[in-house]
């Protein structure tokens, strides 16, 4: 039941040593040496991952085994492993069952990668069971009646044929009768052997004529010599007839110990580093975004001019237009010709102060856009360099720390993020404007009534901060501060109370007072109006007006 092993494949190497069936044989009869001796120690570092320490003839011996469905194997270790917090249940009842004990038998069960530790203790007999077989590894124990009592990872009737569950009888893996290996004497292909790998098979094809007698002699008689392949992996026997690189190393123990060590530090740096780049890329994508969209609205704040002067000419004109009129042909105060669309709907003094109302928004919004554009391509600028950064980093506490630099700057959790494309109607098409503020904070406002209220209603969450002009109309500001109000510093507030009194009648007066309270002291009145709110626990920000 031989399948791809457990190691991370090298970019530059298509040579890949999996932990599998030969190299479990040769842990096996390695650990013979412990057969007799005693259970002293239990730990679970990990989920997936347990450690007992045998003990005979004065000499203690960390064996240990995981269930990753990457990494799995049985093997010595030379450190003393720690435990996780809280202590998972396997261990839990390991320590109950098996510390202690005796080792009655350690043995690999047909060639398979599947181990079997039988201990006898003053519970009576019990038998630890480990398949490393990919995602399906698993590690259970099992009582005297071979009843599962703990397991590595519970597998429910839905999901398998075979159901890992407690109280249940244990079923070995199915696998499909095959001669052994060690009885092969014709020129059959290795994959028809019980025991022989993919990896092994191509391993006996590059030794030769006599590779797969050589091999089987060597394994009949327990004759290891295990090598460590840096960036391929560790075997039994010698690799180099592949063309790879090996150091001989005392024990297979030593050797996967030696290896997995630096293949598991390879893969979580390279898992940090996507992840972190992943979520970069993304942040990088929202500027880019934000950025064009920007510009889009500083040109139209250059053009609020030119929309003023087309509500002019309609007002100038307008009364001379047949009913339901959909454009005006004007000359402009230069006597150049202009062609301006009407809402065919809409009076012509309607469709006039569309035209203001829009040449007033934009230029409202000039100063803000300016701000915004020079704070989002620093920000651009800044993620990119950091990219550039973790690309290049080889340590992994070395990215940690990048890691915490990236959410310092809130890259990591920022709402505007989105690998999706953007919605068409974002906010459910209410006027709510998102605005990066200091220190990557997101500022929200709302444009008119219906926006205030559903920011209010429906986007702030309790403790987003909350902002308003005291005793006057203004846009309602909220500061998304994720569930951590005191990481907002006294510029980022003052930033939200200048976007309040910017979106006021008083953006022309002297110090406007800017009341701010968090979301959760806001409500809104029963029947009142849209944008209507009451509010507690404020303090107050005094900003100078434009």
């Amino acid at each position: 039941m031989e399948s791809p092993g457990s190691t991370v494949e090298s970019h530059t190497s298509p040579v890949r040593i999996p932990f599998d069936s030969l190299t479990l044989a040769a842990v096996v009869a390695e650990a013979q040496a412990y057969v007799g001796g005693k259970v002293q120690k239990v730990w679970q570092a990990d989920d997936l991952t347990v450690a007992l320490a045998f003990y005979r003839d004065g000499k203690e011996a960390v064996f240990q085994i995981s269930a990753h469905p990457v990494f799995a194997r049985a093997h010595f270790i030379t450190r003393r492993p720690t435990n996780a917090q809280p202590l998972p249940g396997l261990a839990t009842a390991l320590r109950a069952r098996v510390d202690g004990s005796r080792v009655m038998a350690i043995k690999q069960i047909d060639l398979d990668r599947v181990i079997h530790i039988e201990f006898e203790g003053r519970d009576g007999r019990h038998t630890l069971v480990a398949e490393m077989m990919g995602k399906h590894s698993n590690i259970m124990l099992l009582d005297g009646d071979r009843r599962v009592i703990a397991a590595a990872k519970w597998v429910g009737k839905s999901k398998s044929v075979r159901p890992i569950q407690a109280n249940r009888v244990y079923e070995p893996p199915p696998f499909t009768p095959k001669p052994s290996f060690l009885e092969a004497t014709d020129a059959q292909s290795p994959k028809d052997y019980q025991g022989v790998s993919p990896f092994l098979g191509k391993l006996i094809e590059a030794r030769g004529p006599n590779g797969l007698a050589e091999i089987q002699e060597a394994v009949k008689a327990e004759r290891f010599t295990p090598v460590l392949a840096v960036g391929h992996g560790a075997y039994p026997l010698s690799v180099a007839a592949l063309g790879v690189e090996e150091a001989p190393r005392p024990s297979i123990s030593l050797a996967l110990e030696q290896h997995f060590d630096t293949a598991i530090r390879d893969d979580r740096i390279h898992t940090l580093r996507e992840s972190l780049l992943g979520q970069l890329k993304r942040v990088l994508l929202a500027r880019e975004v934000a950025l064009n969209e920007l510009r889009q609205t500083a040109d139209a704040a250059k053009r609020a001019g030119e929309v003023q002067l087309m509500g002019e000419l309609i007002l100038a004109y307008g009364s001379t237009l047949p009913e339901s009129a959909s454009t005006l042909e004007a000359e402009d105060y230069e006597g150049r010709m202009l062609s301006i669309k009407l809402d065919p709907e809409k009076t012509y003094l309607e469709n006039a102060q569309t035209y203001f109302e829009k040449a007033k928004h934009s230029k409202a919004r000039e100063g803000t856009v300016k701000d915004q554009m020079a704070r989002m391509a620093e920000d651009h600028a800044a993620v990119s360099s950091l990219m550039s950064r973790i690309e290049t980093e080889e340590r992994f506490d070395r990215l940690e720390d990048l890691r915490e630099e990236a959410k310092k700057k809130r890259w990591l959790h920022d709402t505007a993020v989105s690998g999706k494309k953007k919605e068409d109607r974002p906010f459910e098409g209410n006027r709510v404007r998102e605005l990066l503020g200091p220190s990557g904070f997101t500022v929200l406002y709302g444009e008119n009534a219906e926006a205030n209220d559903y920011l209010l209603v429906r986007v702030a969450k309790p403790n987003d901060y909350w902002l308003h002009i005291r005793g006057s109309q203004s846009a309602h500001v909220v500061v998304v501060t994720n569930n951590h109000p005191e990481k907002v510093s006294r510029e980022v507030l003052m930033y939200a109370a200048k976007i309040a009194v910017q979106h006021s009648p008083s953006k022309h007066s002297g110090y406007v007072p800017v009341d701010y309270t968090l979301r959760k002291y806001v409500r809104k009145p029963k029947g009142a109006a849209k944008g209507t709110a009451l509010y507690t626990h404020e303090k107050t920000l005094h900003v100078e007006g434009d």
